[in-house]
């Protein structure tokens, strides 16, 4: 009975097509950034901050690109990974190189860079789709790997291969550490998913939507596939870029190719597979499930082997993870394809019958 919308009465389009036009979603989501820049900030614990809300929020941002490119726009992409590095990177040289330049202006020009690469590997797009596209862009997350390691222009030139990230200082305030990153963080992801949002909303994400559907249709009615299709790819790989820059910046610490392997553009298509292909919120969810699972099976098997010395071989804790994230895609791709962020809406939509039939 609390997510009743009795008595809210819409006089105007603007309110009737605003993104949250319930009260309770409004409350709900002033609660949630409340919570997240108020309270836990004070009472998180460095441990919290550095192994789970971090990376959290920086895979969920590397989720919306991917789910704005695959879940929005049907183009299939295994290269996320890599556009995450060219945003490192280059945001890594633009700090190197340009005496003064602002953080946030490097990590955007990071992600213009990354969108400009996601551009020329978003050509053959306009030629094949499906499963093809997908080993077009798998290319690139070997290519771009591949030249990031052997030229040395982009590590300066340093013979170890892994850099030190330079400290984020923004007007002369350093954020070093875990409660301050997790803030800056916390900041440009809100932003993004906010601009995400209403991206999807308005004209472009219908274009996106209708080639998704049926792109010789959407041609018909006006739409250009070549401009849609480029488009997404260039947006989609802004945000990697961005996410990127920082997961090396917030997250690591270190500028290194090999932490954009092939696995974790692996892990960012099961978070919007299990969150939720097409939706904003499913970004964020499957980079929840996705980051705190592995925690929670490591903490329950030390647990279970610790009270009921069940003496589980190692081999099996460390394929754990695996089996489970193959058994939990199975399972979503049977049951709920539309993934968390569906269940979530399903479950609000009972409510504001309840307790009547359904």
């Amino acid at each position: 009975m609390l997510y009743r919308e009795a008595g809210q009465f819409k006089s105007t389009y603007a309110a009737d097509s605003a993104i949250l036009p319930i009260r309770q979603d409004r409350i709900g989501l002033a609660l949630i950034l409340l919570v997240a820049f108020v309270v836990i900030p004070l009472t998180a614990t460095p441990y919290l901050f550095s192994a789970i809300l971090i990376p959290c929020l920086i895979l969920a941002l590397a989720a919306l690109g991917l789910n704005l490119l695959t879940g929005y726009a049907g183009q299939l992409s295994l290269g996320t990974a890599a556009f995450m590095a060219v945003g490192a990177f280059m945001s890594y040289n633009f700090i190197l190189r340009i005496p003064g330049i602002p953080l946030l202006l490097a990590f955007a020009g990071g992600g213009v860079m990354a969108a400009a690469v996601g551009i020329v590997f978003g050509l053959p797009s306009l030629r094949i789709r499906g499963f093809y596209l997908a080993v077009a862009t798998l290319a690139a997350q070997f290519f771009i790997l591949w030249c990031l390691t052997k030229v040395g222009w982009f590590t300066n030139y340093n013979p170890s291969g892994v850099i030190t990230a330079q400290p984020m200082v923004i007007l002369g305030y350093a954020f070093d550490t875990p409660p301050e990153k997790y803030l800056l963080v916390l900041s440009i992801v809100t932003l993004m998913a906010l601009a995400a949002k209403n991206m999807v909303r308005g004209n472009i994400g219908r274009q996106w939507m209708a080639i998704r559907d049926m792109d010789v249709a959407a041609e018909v009615i006006g739409i250009r596939p070549m401009r849609a299709k480029l488009l997404a790819f260039a947006v989609s790989s802004f945000y990697c870029g961005v996410a990127g820059a920082l997961f090396a910046y917030a997250y690591l610490g270190t500028v290194e190719p090999e932490a954009y392997n092939l696995d974790l553009s692996f892990r960012i298509l099961f978070m919007i597979i299990i969150g939720g292909v097409g939706t904003v919120l499913g970004a964020f969810l499957g980079s929840a499930f996705i980051v705190v699972l592995p925690i929670a099976l490591s903490t329950g098997v030390a647990f279970l082997d610790s009270t009921l010395h069940l003496n589980v071989p190692s081999s099996v804790g460390s394929n754990l993870e695996l089996m489970v994230f193959g058994g939990l895609i199975i399972f979503f791709l049977i049951v709920e394809p539309h993934g968390l962020a569906r269940i979530w809406q399903i479950t609000k939509e009972k409510l504001r019958l309840w307790p009547f039939p359904y």
